[in-house]
């Protein structure tokens, strides 16, 4: 096997591995860090699957989906202006929406009695879903 090309890729031989290993391998470089000594984090917040708070675990799931894509469409914003391709009255305009809108998640946080810290997902060794806040 070692004589024979790999048919996808001209002038390289094939891979010993299946077609998915080199994803499989990256996944593997993204092992969390080990602890430092005497460390003693609590574990991830996790989301309840209890039948009685189902409904409160999808609420805060879209709360957080939300954020997310609010904090996305706020660094859009801000590239769009610093690279001056809006006009003043734009600015203005996208300003106050985004304004209006953080506004509104923190009221709808507030309402269901969460921060909005409380919606920064662990991912375990990736990190936080969200980045902190400047």
């Amino acid at each position: 096997m070692s004589g024979e090309r790999d048919p996808r890729v001209p002038g390289r031989p094939p891979s010993p591995d299946g077609p998915g290993d080199p994803l499989v391998r990256a996944f593997r470089l993204l092992q969390a860090p080990p602890p430092a000594p005497g460390d003693t984090r609590p574990p991830a917040p996790r989301l309840r699957t209890d039948p009685e708070t189902v409904g409160e675990d999808l609420l805060k799931l879209v709360l957080t989906l939300v954020e997310l894509l609010r904090q996305l469409i706020e660094r859009q914003a801000l590239r769009r202006v610093d690279s001056g391709e809006l006009t003043d009255e734009q600015e203005e305009e996208l300003g106050a929406t985004l304004l209006a809108l953080h506004d509104r998640m923190t009221e709808l946080c507030a309402e269901h009695g969460y921060a909005l810290e409380d919606l920064n997902l662990d991912l375990g060794p990736l990190g936080p879903l969200l980045p902190p806040a400047p």
